[in-house]
């Protein structure tokens, strides 16, 4: 069993670019990172809870939780310090998590292990309750926001029908089981004419289940059942036929089952199945007759107009299959291949996951974000509207719809504990003795299952009128104006957006100087740099962190004032055009919890002509240090006020904010010129970026030359940022870059040096993202250099292995040959096979509390603590390194006592006729 840095390999990643200049970034720390406990000096530097286990190619770094991990939506994802190492697979028990170390950055020294899921800390007792909010008082929801004039949660003039279909399963590409097209379709009665559809796609969840147990296999075992996660949006369904909508909901469980292998995490698998059941729509609609019965039942379904909704990792899977649809895949990637035969009006987010953090900026969408969403708890999600600003031309509307006190769970009826068939649960983990006073069920900010769910139903529906069927009343409820729809209450519901009739954005993250205020960065280590530091309790949803730990371009503007009246000001690199606007939209966060933030708001020409608009009020939202509440709440000033004064609103040269309060913070997420109305969405000709991944063998000798695969489709050229991250040292460089459909822009190059000695895979990795002109399907890939040689064979000779109490044991370990890594052996503590063992009383506390997180008491033999180890840290290069175990003196008189350490094995248990460390103590007294 081994723990490597692998070092020998020329990690000399060229990056062949034009235009642009490099930065820096160091792959993926959290902004807090920490250790989770005391690291131990023994089992190869590992802190309790974590080992390594297996040999050779089979090295693995696993952690076993101290309570079970429900299979959800965010990635369970391994740090080592301020460095990710990356996405391990889970175990069937449901606490075990593996991850492969011939895997580059994972090949480093294995400090600081900590393990996270969307910002959660998961390591400390398993689960993000032990790292819950302290006891505080209640906080009040915000108040009622007034009534809009349409309200889509009524439902319609239709009565529903129901159906299912369940055809062949299919096989998509990397995923070896085949994955089910199942279904169920609720249509309106009656209805003439084709109708709109409107698909669902659930996210990753438990797939099998008995009364008692819930898996995550597929094809479900004998005595389990598949997880009807698909049935979960019969509500969403029945509202939308009611009012005139076709809707159909997919099943995913074979998707679910098999995505931990996939670099995506399945978005790629998700957008096939998405388009698979589109195509077979389209195939019934040419040939109503070869229709399921569920279908034939339905009014013909009308593929111009269809919305999709995607609940978690479902999210991410329909935002690429929207990608995919109007920018097809490289077929060598994708599970469809058939001609796109619909057209996607909008999509609707909840909850969703968005790993590549590359939406797509000329389809419409609605993101909602759970303010208790204890599953992805950062809140990625806003990434789908943040993301779009200046990629395309900006007409579609990104709206935000943050739900205060909604989970993730409970908008799926089949996740939701009283109404799922299966065993389920509220994601967001409460504590008796951590209750949290914004999402502790019982709160005065906290939603019953059928309240959320309720929420839920009307802003999907809010979503088709306003993207399917153009109904331009609803967009109140959407776009930030500040509307409420009564059929949600009692759920306070906020919303802000991007895009639509905005024009004229001052952006911190384009070129702007800011004064008497800093210019932040979304996504850096350093406190001094970043929006929020490492001190700040909570989250921002807006700041959420991608797979860098430095990321260029997303910024906001931060303020902090002692004493009211000291402006910040904004200067674009050019002049805005705020011309035909009617207001200011200006999108801004405040603390959680905080009331009556003033800030007066101000506006200068280009001549130097300067006005103030007048002066806004910003409230926090209910939050804790468990929660992603700082969120930017969009407030609106009326632009008359600068006509009056005669400001060339064409011409605008800055912005400021000066505020008014004694004290406080804020930061500015940008700033439009507003008026209303839904423009006509018009995709523009966009290029396609897809990084793809190589598998090469180092080779024995000489040194070959690797190009990373990457294909840029699509029409017209844009910009990306390549991040290119050092597989030795975990950092990146970034660079823009500018692409063209069938160029070799993107030019990553690795030289690998081949020879004849022992080491570890390593993987070169590639991530791309969208800055103009661009969309990015694959977003991850790179090259994979396999070690060819052989392993070292491990022999184990007595230093010291007969001593008196008091003095340590000691041990050689050699290999037959120098290895071009680190090497770490470990041994797993066995029973001694006669006579009296050594005890916990016998050897050095402060060792025993390090090497397992046991106490001495109560005294019992070292072979019955489970998980304690001896690790030989062989360097690279070098053939031996000596094995230490230290005992302590004490006045008991006792016999000899034995110990014994045997090799492990690749699941951490003795191998077999493996090297052994024995030794023998003799009595001091």
């Amino acid at each position: 069993m081994f723990r490597a840095r692998r070092i020998w390999v020329t990690a000399a990643a060229v990056l062949a670019v034009a235009g642009g200049s490099p930065g820096l970034a160091q792959a993926a720390p959290p902004l807090d990172a920490r250790p989770s406990s005391t690291v131990a000096d023994q089992n190869g530097g590992l802190p309790p809870g974590w080992r390594i286990a297996g040999k050779g190619e089979a090295r693995q770094l696993v952690w076993r939780s101290t309570a079970p991990v429900p299979m959800g939506d965010a990635r369970v994802e391994f740090y080592s310090g301020g460095r990710m190492l990356g996405v391990p697979r889970p175990d069937t028990d449901g606490r075990t998590f593996r991850l492969g170390l011939g895997r580059g950055a994972a090949a480093t020294g294995l400090t600081g292990l900590h393990v996270r899921a969307a910002g959660r800390e998961l390591d400390a007792a398993g689960r993000s309750e032990t790292q819950g909010g302290r006891r505080s008082a209640a906080v009040a929801p915000p108040s009622r926001l007034p009534a809009n004039s349409v309200d889509p949660g009524k439902p319609g003039q239709y009565a529903t029908t129901t159906g299912e279909y369940d055809l062949d399963p299919v096989k998509l590409r990397g995923f070896p089981q085949p994955v089910e097209m199942r279904a169920v379709v609720v249509a309106p009665k009656g209805a003439t004419g084709h109708r709109p559809l409107a698909l669902f796609l659930h996210g990753r969840h438990s797939t099998c289940y008995t009364r008692t147990n819930v898996t995550g296999d597929w094809p479900c075992p004998q005595g389990t059942q598949p997880i009807p996660s698909y049935r979960g949006y019969l509500r969403d369904q029945r509202l939308l036929a009611s009012q005139g909508y076709v809707t159909v909901s997919i099943s995913a469980n074979g998707i679910n089952a098999q995505d931990d292998a996939a670099e995506d995490g399945g978005a790629q698998a998700r957008s096939s199945l998405v388009r698979r059941h589109l195509a077979r729509w389209a195939d019934w609609a040419a040939d109503p007759g070869s229709a399921p019965a569920a279908v034939r039942n339905a009014p013909p379904a009308d593929l111009s107009r269809v919305l999709l909704v995607g609940h978690s990792r479902g999210g991410e899977g329909v935002n690429r299959a929207a990608m995919d649809s109007l920018d097809p895949p490289p077929a060598a990637q994708d599970g469809y291949h058939g001609p796109v035969r619909w057209h996607i009006r909008g999509t609707v987010l909840i909850g969703p996951t968005v790993f590549g953090q590359n939406p797509v900026a000329d389809v419409p969408s609605a993101t909602i974000l759970p303010g208790c969403d204890g599953d992805v708890s950062d809140l990625q999600g806003e990434v789908y509207v943040d993301g779009t600003r200046s990629v395309s031309r900006g007409a579609a509307l990104h709206s935000a719809v943050y739900v205060v006190g909604a989970d993730h769970n409970f908008f799926n009826t089949e996740w939701t504990p009283g109404q799922a068939q299966a065993p389920a649960e509220d994601d967001f983990y409460d504590d008796p003795d951590h209750r949290d006073p914004v999402c502790s069920p019982g709160t005065a900010t906290r939603l019953t299952a059928d309240q959320q769910h309720k929420a839920g139903s009307t802003y999907i529906a809010a979503a088709a009128r306003l993207f399917v069927a153009g109904d331009d009343r609803v967009r109140p409820l959407l776009d930030g104006s500040g509307r409420r729809a009564p059929s949600a209450d009692p759920a306070r519901v906020l919303t802000h957006a991007v895009g639509a009739n905005r024009a004229g954005g001052f952006l911190p993250d384009g070129k702007v100087t800011v004064t008497g205020g800093r210019l932040c960065s979304a996504v850096d280590p350093d406190d001094r740099v970043a929006c929020l530091g490492s001190r700040v309790k909570g989250a921002s949803p807006h700041f959420a962190r991608w797979e860098t730990d430095r990321e260029v371009g997303r910024r906001a503007v931060a303020l902090h004032w002692s004493t009211a009246g000291s402006a910040v000001r904004v200067r674009p690199d050019a002049p805005v055009s705020l011309g035909g606007a009617e207001d200011l939209a200006l999108r801004v966060i405040v603390p959680p919890d905080s009331t009556g933030t003033r800030l007066d708001v101000s506006l200068t020409d280009t001549r130097g002509k300067r006005a103030t608009l007048g002066r806004t009020t910003v409230d926090g939202l209910p939050g804790t240090e468990r929660t992603a509440s700082y969120w930017a709440r969009e407030v609106r000033i009326p632009l008359s006020a600068a006509s009056r004064a005669g400001l060339d609103l064409k011409h605008i040269k800055s912005l400021d904010l000066t505020p008014r309060s004694r004290s406080g913070q804020a930061w500015l997420m940008d700033a439009w010129g507003w008026r209303p109305g839904t423009p006509a969405v018009h995709e523009a000709p966009l290029a396609r970026v897809d990084i793809g991944r190589t598998t090469v063998k180092e080779g024995d000798s000489g040194v070959r030359t690797y190009r990373v695969p990457v294909q840029v489709s699509g029409q017209g050229s844009g910009q990306a940022r390549v991040y290119v991250v050092d597989p030795v040292t975990g950092r990146a460089t970034a660079r823009l870059v500018t692409v063209h459909p069938g160029g070799h822009d993107i030019d990553v190059r690795v030289e690998v040096k081949g020879n004849t000695r022992f080491a570890y895979d390593v993987d070169h990795t590639v991530i791309v993202k969208a800055v103009r002109g661009a969309v990015i399907g694959s977003y991850r890939g790179g090259v994979t250099v396999q070690n060819d040689d052989p392993m070292p064979t491990i022999t184990v000779t007595p230093v010291a292995d007969r001593v008196t109490e008091g003095n340590p044991l000691k041990w050689k370990v050699s290999l037959s040959e120098a290895a071009d890594v680190d090497l770490s052996l470990v041994f797993v503590v066995t029973p001694v096979t006669g006579g009296p063992e050594l005890s916990t009383k016998d050897v050095d506390p402060a060792w025993l509390a390090g090497a397992s997180g046991e106490s001495p008491d109560p005294e019992r033999p070292l072979s019955q603590i489970k998980y304690l180890y001896l690790g030989a840290d062989v360097p690279e290069g070098k053939l031996s390194a000596e094995v230490t175990l230290p005992t302590v003196k004490d006045r008991v008189t006792e016999p000899a006592e034995s110990v014994r350490f045997q090799l492990a094995d690749d699941n951490g248990d003795p191998q077999p006729g493996g090297p052994a460390l024995t030794g023998t103590v003799l009595d001091g007294s």
